[in-house]
């Protein structure tokens, strides 16, 4: 079986410092990078990219809502013609970086509120899509699994990849619980090692009502944002490879 490990990357912006990128980039396969718009700016962006090419780790898109104060994550009243902008706009930019430096872009991952409404709405997830699309039809939509994100881009013909979040909890539908309600995010990495296992080879994750909900994991998210955080990306890398579950980018 083979799996890609993916994290956000490149948050950081002029002298505020975000992430610990170069530590995150050993346990990962793909790298989702701040376009500018959420986090990000345009050195941070040539950085990543480069740090990302030093380690063999595949570097995707990763646009967001021009919400920096919000970090992104914030609902924005926006349109699908808007929303498409926003993904050409962004992908664009880091397509100049990853030209640059010599490297395929692999992905788009839309970030935050972005990510989430376009989740549960088809038209937003079908304006992302179709942006996408227009940059460049071979970059592969990666989006929450089973979501609208994922029928929208295999509507217009992208390839793509159901991601699925070892840190987070789930509702019955499969969409993830907002982080204001307890019990949003898993602190325990012994439980989330165990849910990512079964996410993996029995395509199932219990919901936070105790259900059990069918998942497509092709992705998983980990997060490294604080050295806590950084042994928990390890150890998920480490039970995943005991489990005779190979890492590799999409």
């Amino acid at each position: 079986m083979k799996i890609d490990l993916n994290s956000d990357l490149g948050e950081s912006f002029g002298v505020y410092k975000i992430g610990m990128d170069q530590e995150v980039l050993k346990y990962i396969s793909s790298a989702n990078v701040a376009c500018g718009w959420h986090a990000g700016d345009s050195m941070v962006m040539e950085k990543t990219v480069a740090l990302a090419k030093k380690n063999g780790v595949a570097v995707g898109a990763h646009p967001g809502y021009p919400d920096l104060v919000g970090f992104g994550r914030r609902t924005l009243n926006v349109t699908p013609e808007e929303v498409k902008t926003y993904v050409k706009y962004q992908v664009g930019a880091l397509l100049a970086f990853t030209k640059g430096a010599g490297v395929r872009m692999q992905h788009v991952k839309p970030h935050g509120a972005m990510y989430n409404m376009a989740a549960k709405d088809y038209k937003l997830a079908l304006a992302i899509a179709q942006g996408i699309k227009e940059v460049d039809e071979n970059l592969v939509l990666m989006g929450l699994a089973n979501s609208e994100m994922i029928r929208a881009a295999k509507d217009v013909g992208l390839k793509v990849a159901n991601e699925v979040f070892a840190d987070r909890a789930y509702n019955d539908d499969g969409s993830l619980v907002a982080r204001s309600l307890p019990g949003a995010v898993i602190h325990d990495k012994d439980v989330a090692i165990k849910r990512v296992i079964r996410m993996v080879k029995e395509g199932k994750v219990e919901s936070i009502t105790g259900k059990d909900v069918d998942i497509t994991v092709e992705s998983i998210c980990i997060h490294g944002d604080n050295p806590e955080a950084l042994e928990f990306a390890k150890n998920i890398k480490e039970a995943l490879i005991n489990e005779g579950i190979e890492i590799s980018s999409l």
